[in-house]
């Protein structure tokens, strides 16, 4: 387990670098100014970083959630447009093939 209460055993070590980073500042691991000499930026844009990313945080997984149900419905859609025209077919086919009452 690491810090944040995640098992890290089924991570990458790329992985955990990736997952911890963007969460330090906002979980006050570390302070802004270790975190500027660490990665090398100035320690008012980990400020400004930080501040935008709290800010925005929920409208980012929103924004991500309400694209995935769109795709889901603009896919369900589809199979029903498909469904239909292949129902549409087959009772042409029954109809020809004089299997249709």
């Amino acid at each position: 387990m690491c810090k944040d209460g995640v098992d890290e055993s089924n991570l990458t070590s790329r992985n955990r670098g990736r997952r911890s980073t963007p969460l330090q500042p906002i979980n006050r691991i570390r302070y802004n100014q270790e975190l500027a000499s660490t990665y090398g930026v100035h320690p008012t844009q980990i400020a400004q970083w930080k501040h935008r990313l709290q800010k925005e945080m929920p409208e980012i997984f929103s924004a991500r959630r309400a694209k995935h149900e769109h795709d889901q419905e603009a896919f369900q859609a589809q199979l029903y447009q498909q469904i239909g025209q292949l129902k549409v077919e087959l009772d042409w086919v029954k109809k020809k093939a004089g299997l249709a009452p």
